[in-house]
């Protein structure tokens, strides 16, 4: 069962809070749960939760404001279809903590691929520092992690755990 939210959280970090606060203590391994990024009717970010079976806590949810439900509905089609969203909570996101080589990730997590930007090949003994913030995205049915190479000689997930604003400088 795939559920789509849309409640005007503007910036990804919002979304992430409201997702953390409101699925914290749940003990449902296999949910995943995605934020989308939508432009209509105004740029916001809608939410994506896929559990195995319905559970009491859906009910619980708020419900999606009439404007925003096609925000919602795109998120919820788009996390069905595995085309897009970026997986903020999935099976084995607890244990992407430190630095694990590449087949660790794939072997303790629901993260299928991880691509390397620039054409590098990511090999299972590759090192990969965490940062203890990885967030894959769904890409052509894969959930897959986006990776860069790392100071350290390994890879590092391609999205930091804090980025700077932009112009935050001026």
């Amino acid at each position: 069962m795939i559920l789509g939210l849309s409640l005007g959280h503007r910036t990804l970090r919002e979304a992430e809070h409201w997702l953390t606060d409101q699925l914290g203590s749940l003990d449902l391994p296999d949910l995943v749960a995605c934020t989308h990024l939508v432009t209509a009717p105004y740029p916001h970010v809608a939410l994506s939760v896929a559990v195995p079976t319905a559970t009491g806590w859906l009910g619980g949810l708020p419900a999606t404001p009439p404007e925003l439900r096609a925000a919602a509905e795109r998120a919820a089609a788009e996390h069905t279809a595995r085309r897009s969203g970026r997986a903020v909570r999935y099976p084995g996101v607890d244990r992407m903590v430190g630095t694990l080589t590449v087949g660790e990730v794939l072997n303790s997590s629901a993260i299928e691929r991880v691509v390397v930007l620039g054409g590098t090949t990511a090999e299972p003994e590759m090192p990969l520092d965490t940062r203890d913030f990885v967030r894959p995205e769904w890409r052509n049915g894969q959930l897959v992690l986006v990776a860069m190479p790392h100071h350290s000689g390994g890879l590092a997930p391609f999205e930091v755990p804090d980025p700077t604003p932009c112009c935050a400088d001026h």
